[in-house]
């Protein structure tokens, strides 16, 4: 496995590829990788003939309060644990080469970012269909395999490919859960043994809006209450969000007589986490 830190060398090495008649993937992550960053780039392999995995944690993408001094970072365990899965480059560079002093030009993908996170978050997918742009032209994959835990951001990556004609195919991979059913996510590591335990409550709402749904109830401000009462009901919990749209263009949805993305952020302690599902009327 090869570690570039160099733009111009990992556009080198992708151009080399390319010439050779060699199918790139890619698997943009922020790094610190658990087993769901794995799948990833497991399923990535299936795909192509060279996986590419960029680690890279975005400076732009952080609102002025948030965790990005803190995020964990630790680029010797990730290359390990990806040079095991048979990853083939492990692209990590750095902010100044990514986004130079004088620095001007950002992407935005104007409706799909309003709601959910980019309502609380403003800026974060500017900074997202920025960021990716930049991956694929550096990069030049023939697809990219986003994991669909951040399912707002597979949507707008996936507007931002259709509406600027990239040739890059985008690929969702189901989200990956602990066993107690837990969504697999970096900022795991933020929970005490206390608040871990709370944490499983996302994942019970999720299943519990199903069998509601599954038993007649449809109307989505009554869940809403239903669901926050009862991940409040677990200590160490304040609610982000709890939202009910649909599943393509993120317009909010009122009653359930179609699939409906329901669409979770919970802090649990300091940790902001998310999770989503697709209720089936």
């Amino acid at each position: 496995m090869r570690l570039i830190k160099e733009v111009s060398q990992m556009k080198i090495w992708s151009e080399n590829a390319r010439k050779n008649g060699v199918r790139i993937a890619l698997v943009p992550t922020m790094g610190y990788f658990h087993e769901g960053h794995l799948a990833l780039m497991r399923k990535a392999k299936t795909l192509a003939n060279k996986v590419v995995v960029s680690i890279f944690v975005n400076p732009i993408q952080f609102g002025p309060q948030e965790d990005l001094k803190e995020y964990p970072r630790d680029l010797e365990r990730d290359a390990s644990l990806a040079q095991e899965v048979g990853v083939d480059v492990v692209f990590a560079p750095n902010a100044k080469d990514m986004y130079p002093q004088v620095y001007q030009t950002y992407v935005e993908v104007t409706e799909l970012s309003k709601p959910l996170c980019g309502a609380k978050r403003p800026g974060h997918f500017k900074g997202v269909a920025t960021v990716c742009l930049k991956l694929f032209n550096i990069v030049k994959p023939h697809l990219a395999v986003f994991g669909l835990k951040d399912y707002q951001q597979f949507l707008v990556v996936k507007r931002m490919i259709a509406d600027l004609n990239l040739d890059v195919e985008i690929v969702g991979h189901p989200i990956v859960r602990e066993k107690d059913g837990l969504a697999m996510s970096s900022r795991n590591i933020y929970l005490s043994p206390e608040e871990r335990k709370s944490a499983v409550c996302l994942y019970k709402a999720l299943c519990l809006a199903k069998e509601k749904v599954k038993k007649g109830l449809k109307d989505t401000n009554i869940l809403q209450k239903e669901l926050e009462e009862f991940i409040l009901s677990h200590p160490y919990t304040k609610v982000d969000y709890i939202e009910f749209r649909d599943p393509e263009h993120l317009i909010e949805v009122r009653e359930i007589t179609e699939p409906t993305l329901l669409a979770l952020a919970v802090f649990i302690g300091k940790a902001r986490l998310i999770d989503n599902m697709i209720i089936e009327p």
